[in-house]
Formats: C-alpha cells, sequence, structure tokens
C-alpha cells in the first residue's frame, strides 16, 4: 500500500498489510495507496480461489477488508515480477514512509528490502511489522493476530479456573500492533522532517501484546505461583461480573470498587445488614460469600431491563454498564450523539456503517472520504498521475498479468507462473 499526505504533513507511503496501522493514518488525510496482485490479493479479501468465490467476485464483498480499506486508494503490482518491482520502486522514490507487515524475509527477496529502498529515497522511513522481529530466534515464524495473542499468555490468564486456555478470536495482535506502528512512523517522520535521516523501524508485534501480561508475568515471578483465573470476576474488587437481566439474551457488568460503593450496592439489593456490617468492608472479606453475593445481584437485574438497571445503578454511584450486542450499536445514544457511526456506499456491498477514528480534532469526526478500493481500483489513475506511464504501457502491464482488476483462480494463476518462468 502507499500512501501522500495526512493533512498538513504531506506523507507518501507505500505499504503491504499493515491494515489497522495504515487506516489510522488514510482516516487523518493520510494518501493510501494499497498494493495487492490479482495472484495474491490481501487474505482480508477471503483465500477461496474456487471458480464459484472468483465468478461472483466475492473478494470484493468482504466487510472487514471494506472496514479496515477505507480512505485509501488501490494499485495491483506483481512484486514477483521485475517490471512489478520496478514500478514499486518508483513509487518509493516519492514516498515518505514504507509499511510492511509481511515475514522478515519476503521483500528482501523481493530486492525490496530496506537496504535496496534507502538508495531510491534516502529520507525514507521503512516499518517492518513481522510477528517477531527481524533478529529474533523465532524470526522465521508465521503469524497471525490470533498467533499473537496466543503467544503472549493471555490465553492462559482469562477464563475461569480449571478450563483450558481461552482464545478471543479478535486478534487483538493486529490492532495493538498496528496502532503502536502508527505512532512509531509519525514519530519517525517528525525525526526525518527536522534532520533530512529516514530510518528502519523494526517493530515486533508479538511485543506490542506484552503490556497486556506483563502484570501476571510479575506477579508470577515474584510470588513463584501462577495466579488464579476469575472468569467474570476480578482479582481486587469485589462482586465484579456480567449479570442476566430481563429479556432473552440482556446482560450488565456491574462491580463495586470501594467500600463505600459497596455500601450503595447493599442497600440497593434490599440488604442493609451487608451494607451495616463492619466485616465486610473489605474485598478479602466479601470475597468469602461472593457466590451470595452475585446470586443476590442477579435476583434483582433479572427483574429489569438492562439499561434500566444500568440507570438505577449508576444513579447511586456504583460502576455498572450494559454488556451490548454488537448490533445494539446500531441505535446506541453515546454513538449516535457523538456521530460515530459513519454511513457509506461501496460497489458490491451497498450503504453501511463503519465506526469513526477514535481521535477528533473538534466536535465532528474525521471523515470517511472514500470507500475501501476494488481490486486495481487506481491502476490507471496511480500510474499514469503518478508515475507517467503511458496508455499502450499501462495496456502491456495488464496484458503480460503485471496489474490486473480481477483476482486469478488457481487456473490462471499456475498458467501465469508457467509464462513468467519460461
Amino acid at each position: 500500500m502507499s500512501f501522500r499526505s495526512p493533512r498538513s504533513m504531506g506523507i507518501t507511503a507505500i505499504t503491504g498489510l499493515a491494515l489497522v496501522c495504515t487506516t489510522a493514518l488514510a482516516d487523518l488525510g493520510a494518501d493510501v495507496i494499497k498494493i495487492e496482485a490479482i495472484q495474491y490479493p490481501d487474505w482480508w479479501r477471503g483465500v477461496d480461489r474456487t471458480p464459484a468465490y472468483i465468478d461472483a467476485q466475492m473478494y470484493e464483498k468482504r466487510a472487514r477488508f471494506c472496514l479496515m480499506n477505507r480512505n485509501k486508494r488501490g494499485i495491483t503490482l506483481d512484486l514477483t515480477r521485475p517490471q512489478g518491482c520496478t514500478l514499486a520502486k518508483r513509487l518509493v522514490a516519492g514516498a515518505d514512509i514504507v509499511v510492511d507487515n509481511y515475514s522478515v524475509d519476503v521483500l528482501p527477496k523481493l530486492g525490496l528490502g530496506y537496504e535496496v529502498l534507502r538508495t531510491v529515497n534516502p529520507r525514507l522511513i521503512m516499518m517492518s511489522m513481522s510477528a517477531f522481529g527481524t533478529d529474533s530466534a523465532y524470526r522465521d515464524c508465521r503469524a497471525y493476530g490470533s498467533t499473537l495473542e496466543q503467544g503472549s499468555g493471555l490465553p492462559s490468564v482469562i477464563g475461569s479456573s480449571g478450563d483450558p486456555p481461552v482464545m478471543s478470536h479478535i486478534a487483538f495482535g493486529d490492532a495493538v500492533g498496528g496502532l503502536n506502528g502508527c505512532a512509531a512512523v509519525l514519530v519517525a517522520l517528525i525525526h526525518a522532517r527536522t534532520t533530512g535521516q529516514g530510518q528502519f523501524i523494526d517493530l515486533a508485534q508479538i511485543e506490542c501484546m506484552m503490556p497486556f501480561a506483563a502484570p501476571w508475568i510479575t506477579i508470577h515471578s515474584t510470588g513463584g505461583m501462577p495466579p488464579p483465573r476469575y472468569g467474570s470476576r476480578h482479582p481486587q474488587f469485589v462482586p465484579h461480573g456480567c449479570f442476566r437481566c430481563a429479556g432473552e439474551d440482556n446482560w450488565i457488568v456491574v462491580t463495586a470498587t470501594d467500600e463505600d460503593m459497596w455500601q450503595r450496592l447493599a442497600m440497593l439489593l434490599g440488604r442493609p445488614d451487608w451494607a451495616a456490617d463492619p466485616s465486610l468492608r473489605s474485598e478479602e472479606a466479601r470475597r468469602g460469600i461472593e457466590d451470595v453475593i452475585e446470586r443476590t445481584i442477579e435476583a434483582w437485574t433479572l427483574t429489569r431491563d438492562a439499561d434500566q438497571a444500568m440507570s438505577d445503578l449508576q444513579a447511586v454511584g456504583i460502576a455498572a454498564g450494559v454488556a451490548r450486542l454488537p448490533i445494539d450499536l446500531l441505535n446506541d445514544r453515546h454513538l449516535r450523539s457523538r456521530a460515530f457511526l459513519q454511513e457509506i456506499e461501496r460497489a458490491f456491498i451497498g450503504r453501511h456503517p463503519q465506526p469513526s477514528l477514535p481521535i477528533r480534532e473538534g466536535l465532528e469526526p474525521y471523515p470517511i472520504r472514500t470507500a475501501a478500493p476494488t481490486l486495481g481500483q487506481h491502476n490507471r489513475e496511480i500510474l499514469s498521475g503518478l508515475l507517467d506511464l503511458s496508455d499502450a504501457e499501462i495496456a502491456q502491464l495488464s496484458r503480460e498479468g503485471i496489474i490486473g482488476t480481477a483476482m486469478l483462480s488457481d487456473g490462471e494463476l499456475a498458467t501465469t507462473k508457467k509464462a513468467s518462468s519460461g
């Protein structure tokens, strides 16, 4: 991918698959040019190469791809071919930043490593967002967001005691690594603007996950015993949990974070004896009757709508919040008051909501200017407008499969490989 100019900062970059990082930069105003190949499109489009999948252009209909690639332009280049590699270098020559999260040896093997690209553009900032870093003992290991979650130790500290490790499958590693990467390249950009010097940033995404597990690392190393797993409970606050409310699938999270909050909660639950009992003022003491407290809370919440329960609890200063379903957020009062969800139109999908960048300069969120590009949508615009290629040159690249606008099937890919090797 590549991008140009976040508002007043005038950035240009070329990136691989570091989606969260480049999405944030694009939302801030950068002109991001996403490089894919018709042979190997971004796997967020789907990895199905069956004729039915390709004929129906399902690779243009994946919601997650559309979410993570808004505000970007898209180009296809086969970087395994000399012509594609040469065109990528020409884009780099006008770029401020290059970002990729391939395995560490992928771009160097293609002739697009930092030592090569810095000769094309000495001011270039290049960030490698591999799973473990370029000098790691695990540098050759393949990993994805969920692999990074597993490697961080998180699955062994969440969930309930006695259960196997629990994976969230939210791929936290992608988002956390992307946000760290966004901060890193912006700091490097300031340095480059000040000194005229580019740099190589070696960001190991697994290390971005470490702050989540750091407390357990410290506790276990100093105490000698692994800390217990609490499920929805909390190692410090009692009570703390998720409780069913009236209705089919309605829940609320309730906690008491100090003695005063505990006493107010006890009074609301109709247990003034608990509120007055000095032996229950500490979390350690309440831990002994935690099951009883939780049954009492749920007996109270089951008679109330989740939003009403939250209002009643918040009214007396108790920490509580509805555990929303994702679909509920479409009509969430907070999000609507902040105009957080923006409606956009995209080919193949139609009109749909997308969340805004949380950062704001004023009252309104940064606008989602354009929908995610279709495969190769901006080939002509970029190759002609930025690289001054003629119509004849662009047509030749298309005939040779260096660029294109349709994903190749397995059969077409095999034919292309045979032709390029011959």
